[in-house]
């Protein structure tokens, strides 16, 4: 809370404090700062206060002053407008007056915001309290560090010859022959026929999606996204320069009348799919649904990544599209972030035999190989079936939580969006989730507002819970108390 000091001003305070949340992304570009008005009340301040803390914001070039509209976070990638100080007196009184925003739309392409998800990624590395943060996007520590077979295996791997013989080379390009034998047969299990030799190791599944799109498209390659789906993706494509088509995600899967229509229209080059426990909404893909699509993939002849990082914890008899088509059109991709160690940074992609020598040449030009040391630790724990009970634990575990969390979310007066399912909760909880998550913030708690997960930031009224780290009444007491004072 903002404290009187003799050495530092309630305005510094609060300049701080917004200043902190914007370098760390927290508020990214095109957010806009509460009224001057709202400010104040919210922080128990003057409203000079506020209007000095903004002054000062302006002057640091961190925010952007609309006429009539109020202040929004400048995009730091861009230059700050010359007119920027004129414009900054006449927005304060505007917005000290009451005005309010017209068009959230209008507001961020007047702010030049783009597709955003540096919010989501930097809330991974903040933490703005010890309290578990329901806006996370991985699973418990307390969870992960009951795999302690983990250490086990490392060590075992480091006594061999193995230590010496992947410290001092490069290592295979394609990734450790061991891992990608085990991951076929984890991938024989899932009815997806897949070589060692169609299997390609890489530093997580972000950098898998990241090698298929910059080996399998060129800058304004028409791509379609599901919408809600993960926002990364979303700013990734747009970074490398193509354009993204956003389909919307029900709970059979995309609407396949939007998708077909897009495709007549683009000629698409890539569809991204997560088709089991689709991150953030939890629906998993139809029979029905993942036949049309691989239809309007021969069809409009275009790949489809699908992303079943969420496939640990999933049932093995859920319909992949990989498996629908043989590895033809598809290309899979998975990790073991979600179900064990983050920090190992160990995915994998599984592709049609005709793309992976162009697929392993974009690896090389990024990483070159990848740590032999950890694949043949994980390898190891595959074999013995140490991460299939590790996964059992953990969906045991996850059903528990999701439980307490649907009670707890439901009696604090939201509903879900979509049926609870896996790791997430899509929640509607008849607010501005935008705003309110610099409230909660505030008092310590990090969310995932609703407008994080699609292509164009607008406020909305969603979010995206973590059912591990939502069990607590702590949380949702403060949520309610937040909500309620508006």
């Amino acid at each position: 809370m903002l404290t009187r000091s003799p050495d530092r001003t309630l305005a510094d305070q609060l300049a701080e404090r917004f200043a902190e949340r914007i370098h760390a992304r927290l508020l990214p570009a095109g957010a806009r700062l509460p009224s001057v008005r709202e400010c104040a009340r919210q922080q128990g301040v003057s409203a000079h206060t506020v209007v000095t803390a903004y002054d000062k914001l302006l002057a640091q070039g961190l925010v952007l002053a609309q006429p009539q509209r109020g202040f929004y976070v400048r995009d730091l990638g861009q230059k700050t407008p010359s007119s920027l100080a004129g414009q900054a007196l006449t927005a304060i009184k505007n917005d000290a007056a009451g005005n309010t925003l017209q068009s959230a739309v209008q507001a961020g392409r007047a702010c030049g915001s783009r597709i955003n998800a540096t919010a989501l990624i930097r809330g991974m590395f903040h933490h703005p309290s010890a309290r578990p943060q329901p806006g996370a996007g991985v699973l418990p520590l307390a969870w992960l560090q009951e795999a302690r077979f983990l250490p086990a295996a490392v060590r075992k791997v480091a006594a061999s010859d193995a230590l010496q013989e992947g410290s001092f080379s490069y290592g295979e390009p394609m990734g450790d022959a061991g891992l990608r034998q085990v991951l076929a047969q984890r991938l024989g299990d899932l009815q997806i026929p897949a070589a060692a030799e169609q299997i390609i190791t890489t530093l997580g599944a972000t950098q898998a999606l990241d090698i298929i799109s910059r080996a399998l498209l060129r800058a304004g390659d028409p791509v379609l996204v599901e919408e809600p789906g993960w926002s990364v993706e979303f700013a990734r494509l747009d970074a490398l320069g193509m354009r993204v088509l956003p389909v919307p995600r029900g709970p059979d899967g995309p609407d396949l009348a939007v998708m077909a229509r897009l495709c007549e229209l683009h000629a698409p080059k890539l569809f991204v799919s997560v088709s089991v426990l689709h991150n953030p909404t939890g629906h998993s893909l139809s029979p029905a649904s993942a036949h049309r699509i691989l239809q309007l993939a021969q069809q409009h002849d275009f790949y489809i990544a699908e992303d079943d990082t969420y496939g640990h914890i999933a049932p093995a008899h859920a319909t992949r599209l990989a498996a629908l088509d043989g590895l033809q059109r598809t290309l899979y991709v998975s990790g073991f972030a979600k179900i064990l160690a983050p920090n190992w940074r160990i995915g994998y992609l599984a592709a049609p035999a005709h793309l992976v020598e162009r697929l392993l040449d974009t690896k090389l030009l990024s990483t070159l190989t990848t740590p032999a040391l950890l694949e043949k630790a994980l390898a190891l724990c595959i074999a013995q079936g140490q991460l299939r009970r590790h996964g059992e634990r953990i969906r045991q575990q996850l059903a528990q939580a999701r439980a307490r969390s649907v009670q707890l979310a439901l009696e604090a007066g939201c509903r879900f969006a979509a049926e609870p399912a896996g790791m997430f909760g899509w929640v509607d909880t008849g607010v501005d989730t935008d705003a309110l998550a610099q409230r909660m913030l505030d008092e310590g708690y990090l969310i995932a507002p609703g407008s994080l997960f699609h292509a164009t930031r607008e406020p909305r009224t969603l979010m995206r819970i973590n059912f591990g780290t939502t069990q607590e009444p702590g949380f949702w007491h403060t949520w309610k108390k937040m909500v309620k004072n508006g």
